[in-house]
């Protein structure tokens, strides 16, 4: 059986955020934010695994992370790059083996930062790229700044040519593999895992209706807005429950 392992990157640093180290570890709604995002990834009924790619020096928090806060999910750790590229390439270099065997065939790649991606998200993420052989989630860009010829600035509302894109994203696994390994041998780093696809593979990588309440934390008032809705959301449950 073909299997989809999700990927949570959360080797980054938080200097827009205003942390003090690694932002993923930062606490919202009563965990850390990179367990929000790992729970979204793990609870998805299309993920049959899960890996935590954390910053170098790191695999103990993420480890005691993990376990203090969600001791019932079996998530993997690979050690992170120096940048996000590199750390694609690295969870990749982990999964090549099963990969190549036709063990893993969709890999999908989730921010940490992005905490209140919700499991739909990840299934269907999933669905897609088995079905075409790559999805993102997008949405329409709200407002956009060009200069005209003169170098006058001129706003573009809702222009259906350009989105602003989310993650998770998902690829068929082989495809994906082939281009991380092509990209290593002329020094490419692309802008995130769609553009590395798009460049080096002929795979038809298909967006998918992103979400507003997607945000990804980067500065310090995300953070009291992904609070927020995180506190929300527990609430709405919670009446649910009752």
């Amino acid at each position: 059986m073909t299997t989809a392992v999700g990927v949570v990157l959360a080797a980054g640093l938080g200097t827009r955020v205003g942390a003090d180290g690694n932002k993923a570890y930062l606490p919202l709604a009563g965990r850390s934010m990179v367990s929000w995002s790992v729970a979204a990834v793990a609870s998805a009924p299309a993920v049959d695994r899960t890996v935590l790619v954390y910053r170098r020096g790191e695999r103990d928090l993420a480890e005691r992370t993990m376990a203090r806060e969600l001791p019932s999910t079996a998530v993997e750790f690979v050690e992170g790059g120096d940048t996000r590229h590199g750390s694609e390439r690295n969870v990749l270099r982990y999964l090549a083996a099963d990969i190549e065997a036709g063990a893993v065939d969709v890999v999908v790649l989730h921010d940490a930062a992005r905490p209140l991606a919700g499991t739909q998200m990840m299934d269907t993420a999933v669905a897609v790229a088995r079905a075409h052989g790559g999805a993102v989630p997008a949405l329409l860009a709200a407002d956009v700044l060009r200069f005209d010829g003169s170098g006058e600035p001129e706003y573009l509302s809702g222009t259906a040519s350009v989105v602003r894109v989310q993650t998770p994203q998902a690829f068929r696994a082989l495809p994906l593999l082939q281009a991380y390994r092509a990209a290593h041998r002329i020094a490419f780093e692309g802008t995130d895992t769609s553009s590395c696809v798009e460049r080096f593979t002929d795979v038809d990588v298909r967006s998918f209706p992103g979400a507003e309440h997607n945000l990804k934390v980067t500065y310090p008032q995300d953070l009291a807005v992904a609070e927020r809705l995180l506190r929300d959301r527990i609430s709405a449950v919670s009446s649910e429950q009752r």
